[in-house]
């Protein structure tokens, strides 16, 4: 199915506003998955936030001139699935995932701010701790110190209180018990 030009130009300036708000474009070749997978693929992509999108490399082209993913116009070449996503590792991990379990599925490269990404590139971005789990561990290494801190300064008055019931402990063993 052919589009005219208001189609072409809706479909650029749809991918281009895409563009805009993501941090990587990662490119696959989708050629012999049948209808199923696509659609399991496609759901998963718009759980992590991925934006997936089968497109001709002509309006990829003209989609990506003038921003930080130009360097993937000499990837484009063949049936290929863009996946566009704002968090890089999110959709690394997501197409990285689909093409393990699907060999006709073959991620073929990706571009990251001006960074061209091979396919290794992209598979080893797909290992990296997502960004919620390098959140928690950076909230964690922030808060030791104080609640070592806090444990310590807890620590003098919990002391005191042991001492004080440790010498209350030995004076009811030296004086003898009043009888009545």
């Amino acid at each position: 199915m052919s589009l005219n030009l208001e189609q072409k130009q809706a479909v650029v300036s749809e991918i281009a506003a895409q563009l805009g708000k993501a941090q990587a474009v990662i490119v696959a070749e989708y050629r012999g998955l049948d209808v199923g997978k696509v659609t399991d693929l496609r759901s998963k992509a718009r759980n992590s936030g991925l934006y997936l999108r089968v497109l001709k490399n002509t309006l990829a082209r003209r989609a990506v001139k003038g921003t930080p993913f130009e360097k993937l116009s000499d990837q484009m070449s063949g049936p290929l699935m863009y996946g566009i996503a704002q968090d890089p590792v999110a959709g690394a991990k997501v197409l990285a995932a689909f093409a393990k379990d699907n060999e006709l599925f073959v991620i073929k490269g990706g571009v990251m701010a001006n960074a061209l990404m091979s396919a290794k590139d992209v598979k080893t971005l797909a290992t990296m701790p997502s960004r919620e789990e390098l959140l928690a561990k950076l909230l964690g290494t922030m808060q030791a110190p104080v609640v070592k801190f806090v444990r310590t300064l807890n620590e003098v008055p919990g002391k005191f209180v042991r001492t004080l019931a440790a010498v209350r402990d030995a004076q009811a063993k030296t004086q003898p018990a009043a009888t009545a």
